[in-house]
């Protein structure tokens, strides 16, 4: 796309914009339906299928940036993505009509496990570039390895959790503490697969994650374009711009999926997305030819270090279960989230 003008650059990014919002609608419908009917879940199946699946712009962004050494976008989108994907949830908690706070409306408590692992995912890719590059097993951070290892082993961690009859007791008394919302409103319309074969639901999943991934490519061209047209530095625009265009698909899933009452899959698309996004450092460094990690810049360690933050917040809103929103319209945990973001943009604009 270096000889497309600019107008067509934006035509090109608008376009993959609105393919990745329907995409995301669609995957939302059949991963509620594959839940149900392989017992994933809401929480492990927003986790493992709409977490991968909603990444798949980034690992878009990934091949093409480190194929072309482009690791300042790599590097500011992947770390910088989280704090941004994690504002996804401040949005659905507003958009929610429920007086309760999004946090406490989740009837399953795996949402606080993933954000747990999201936390110390980031934790661990945050240590990668104080390594000397030296430290390498071949073209591979030892840190990328282990990022690696540890999101299988959440994985393993939650599927356990699901089958223990103590962590099912505490969460039957959750469910049964809650405060009943009323039905939902008739405007919302039920699933579009309830009725659907599963060879269709699966289908349909299949088709909505590769239109995902297409406009994911297109995104990554067009944006890497006009960001150079414009000037814009390759951390900043990854973590901003890029970053929400990314989010689309979690913004999408993540709408319909509280409007079919699966708070948890909504959370749990989200944590997951960004716990997959940490392990793409280890195809960048293959991809690159070497190890990615170590050649992060402060900015995007300092927006990684954002993303444990307003993680860290929800993952207490969990906890805390508040019951009201302030002033309706958000959790406590969400204007926490807003103010936590914006001092680390004030923080960002320091520090480049």
């Amino acid at each position: 796309m270096d000889q497309a003008s600019t107008a067509v650059l934006v035509v090109v990014f608008v376009i993959a914009v609105a393919v990745t919002w329907v995409a995301g609608i669609f995957l939302s419908d059949a991963t509620d339906v594959v839940d149900d009917r392989f017992d994933l879940g809401e929480a492990l199946g927003g986790l493992i299928l709409l977490g991968i699946a909603g990444t798949l712009p980034e690992i878009a962004i990934t091949v093409s940036g480190a194929l072309q050494g482009n690791l300042a976008l790599v590097t500011g989108n992947l770390l910088g993505g989280i704090a941004m994907q994690t504002l996804v949830l401040v949005l659905l908690d507003a958009i929610s009509p429920s007086p309760t706070p999004l946090s406490a409306l989740s009837k399953v408590l795996e949402p606080i496990i993933e954000a747990i692992f999201v936390i110390l995912l980031v934790t661990i890719a945050l240590l990668g570039p104080l390594l000397p590059p030296s430290v390498a097993f071949g073209p591979m951070s030892p840190i990328s390895l282990i990022l690696v290892i540890t999101w299988l082993g959440g994985l393993l961690i939650l599927n356990r959790l699901r089958s223990s009859e103590r962590w099912s007791a505490v969460t039957e008394q959750v469910d049964s503490a809650m405060v009943r919302q009323p039905p939902k409103p008739p405007s919302i319309r039920p699933n579009r697969y309830q009725r659907s074969s599963t060879r269709t639901v699966i289908l349909a999943f299949a088709v909505a994650a590769i239109a995902t991934l297409v406009a994911g490519v297109a995104l990554e061209q067009s944006s890497n374009g006009l960001a150079d047209r414009w000037g814009i530095n390759g951390v900043i625009f990854g973590a901003t711009v890029l970053a929400a265009a990314t989010a689309l698909p979690e913004i999408s899933t993540g709408i319909r999926a509280v409007q079919l009452g699966q708070v948890g899959l909504a959370m749990g698309d989200i944590f997951g997305g960004n716990q997959v996004q940490m392990t793409l450092f280890l195809l960048a460094d293959l991809l690159a030819g070497k190890p990615v990690l170590q050649t992060v810049a402060a900015n995007s360690s300092w927006l990684g270090g954002i993303g444990v933050v307003v993680t860290a917040i929800f993952a207490a809103g969990l906890v805390l279960r508040p019951p009201k929103k302030l002033f309706g319209l958000f959790g406590p945990d969400s204007f926490l989230v807003l103010i936590a973001y914006g001092i680390g943009l004030a923080g960002l604009a320091r520090i480049t």
